[in-house]
C-alpha cells in the first residue's frame, strides 16, 4: 500500500478505532481519517448502560485508545464533524460545513440509533433514550436522585438500564408489550427468567402492556399511560425499543440498503472501494448462508480487522458466530450463536436455573445452534461456541447433564 493512498472511516466509533488499529498493525502506511459526528474520541458503549451507568468506572476507561495513540499512529480525528454525503462517482465524502473529503476507500461504521417511539409526550424533560456517553451521564445523574423510573421497553437496554436504577434506589417499573422481555432474542423460557431476576430486585414488571402516552407538567414528565388506562407515575422515563441502523448515507449513495448497508463475506458493498462493518452492516455470513446484522460489541471487535485487511486488498470472510453478553445484578450472561424465531426444535437447560448458574443451548435437528451461560465462568462461553461450530449432534439427555463435559460433547 503506497502513501498516496487515504482511507476514510465515516463514523468514530469503536469499528472505527479498531479498524485504524489494524490498518496501522498490518503497514498501512497511507492517510487513515476518522470521521465522527460526536466530539468524543472512540469509545466502548457497552458501560454506558452497564458499569460507566453505575458510577462503577471511570470516564477514561471507556475510550477505545489513549488520546495521544491518534497522533503517534497519524490517524486524523475529525471529531464534531458530520458526515452528510457519500460521493462514490468522485470518491468524496463531503461534510455538513461544506468540506469534501477525497478517499481511495472509505468505510461506512456510522452505527445504529435509539428507535423514538412516536407516542404524546415522548419530548417532555426527563425522557431518555441511551446511545451516547452524554445520554449515559445525564441518565445517571437522575437515577442516582432516586424517585420514579418507567423502563419502556423490555430489551438489554432497558434491562440493562432498569437494573442500574434499580440498584441506585429508584421505583421502577418496566414496560413490555410482548409476554416476556428479551422474547425475540432468547424465547419465552429464558426471558422469564429474566423477568423474575428483576422481580426479585423489586422491579414491577408488567408484561403484555403497552404505552399510549407520556404526561407531564411544566414541561416535565410525571406519569406514563398503559393501554388499559393505567397511569404510573414517572419522575423519569428510559424508552429502549431498539436500534435502527444509520443507512443514511448509504442509502442517498445508490447503495443496496436491507435492514443494514448491505456487503459481502468481505464486507465490500456492491460499489468498487466502500466497505461497511459494525452495527450498520448486514453482513453475509457463510455459516448461516445469509446476510445478518448483528448489534453488538464483539461485532464491533470483531470485523474491524476484517474492513482493514479487506480494504488492503486482502482476500477475506467475516463468519465469527455472533456473541453478547449482559450484567444485571448478580447475573452475568454470555450468549453466542444464532437461530431464526423458528429456527429452533428444543431447548435443552444445565444447571440450577433458581441459583442462577446455568446453561442453555438452542438446537436444531440435533445440533446446537446457540447458547448461553449465566454466572457459569470456569466454562465461558468457548464450549458453547466449539458445539456449534463443530456441528456435531448431541444427545439431549447427555448436553442437560452437568456430569458430562462439554468438551466431550463438542469432539475435543
Amino acid at each position: 500500500m503506497t502513501s498516496e493512498q487515504t482511507f476514510v472511516v465515516v463514523g468514530a466509533s469503536l469499528t472505527a478505532a479498531k479498524t485504524a488499529q489494524r490498518l496501522r498493525k498490518d503497514g498501512f502506511a497511507g492517510r487513515v481519517i476518522l470521521v465522527g459526528a460526536e466530539r468524543e474520541r472512540p469509545y466502548e458503549r457497552p458501560p454506558l448502560s452497564k458499569g460507566y451507568l453505575l458510577g462503577k468506572e471511570e470516564r477514561d476507561s471507556i475510550y477505545v485508545h489513549e488520546e495521544s495513540w491518534y497522533a503517534d499512529n497519524s490517524v486524523e480525528l475529525l471529531l464534531g464533524r458530520r458526515a452528510v454525503r457519500l460521493d462514490v462517482g468522485a470518491h468524496e465524502v463531503e461534510l455538513a460545513d461544506g468540506e469534501r473529503l477525497a478517499y481511495t476507500k472509505v468505510l461506512l461504521a456510522t452505527g445504529s440509533s435509539p428507535r423514538k417511539l412516536r407516542l404524546p409526550g415522548t419530548d417532555l424533560d426527563g425522557v431518555h433514550y441511551l446511545r451516547t456517553v452524554g445520554n449515559s451521564e445525564r441518565l445517571r445523574d437522575t437515577i442516582r436522585a432516586g424517585g420514579r423510573v418507567v423502563v419502556v421497553g423490555g430489551g438489554w437496554i432497558g434491562l440493562e438500564t432498569a437494573a442500574a436504577a434499580r440498584q441506585h434506589g429508584c421505583d421502577v417499573t418496566i414496560v413490555e408489550p410482548q409476554a416476556a422481555p428479551l422474547r425475540a432474542a432468547l424465547g419465552d423460557r429464558l426471558g422469564g427468567f429474566f423477568a423474575d431476576v428483576h422481580r426479585a430486585q423489586g422491579v414491577d414488571v408488567r408484561l403484555d402492556t403497552t404505552v399510549t402516552e407520556v404526561r407531564g407538567s411544566s414541561g416535565r414528565v410525571s406519569a406514563v399511560v398503559t393501554g388499559d388506562g393505567t397511569e404510573l407515575a414517572a419522575d423519569a422515563v428510559v424508552i429502549g425499543v431498539g436500534v435502527e441502523p444509520r443507512t443514511e448515507l448509504a442509502g442517498d449513495a445508490g447503495l443496496a440498503v436491507d435492514d443494514g448497508v448491505v456487503v459481502d463475506a468481505g464486507l465490500r458493498t456492491e460499489q468498487p472501494d466502500v466497505y461497511a462493518a459494525g452495527d450498520v452492516a448486514r453482513s453475509h455470513y457463510p455459516r448461516y448462508g445469509r446476510g445478518l446484522r448483528v448489534e453488538h460489541w464483539a461485532n464491533a471487535v470483531r470485523s474491524a480487522p476484517v474492513a482493514a485487511r479487506s480494504m488492503m486488498g486482502e482476500q477475506v470472510a467475516y463468519d465469527r458466530v455472533p456473541y453478547f453478553f449482559s450484567d444485571q445484578y448478580d447475573v452475568g450472561m454470555e450468549f453466542s450463536g444464532w437461530f431464526a424465531p423458528d429456527g429452533f426444535d428444543d431447548i435443552v437447560v444445565r444447571g440450577d436455573v433458581e441459583a442462577k448458574a446455568f446453561q442453555a443451548f438452542w438446537l436444531a435437528g440435533g445440533r446446537v445452534v446457540a447458547g448461553l451461560h449465566v454466572n457459569r465462568w470456569d466454562d465461558g462461553v468457548k464450549p458453547i461456541e466449539k458445539l456449534i461450530t463443530g456441528g456435531t449432534a448431541v444427545d439431549p439427555g447427555q448436553l442437560a447433564d452437568p456430569s458430562v463435559a462439554l468438551a466431550d460433547l463438542a469432539g475435543d
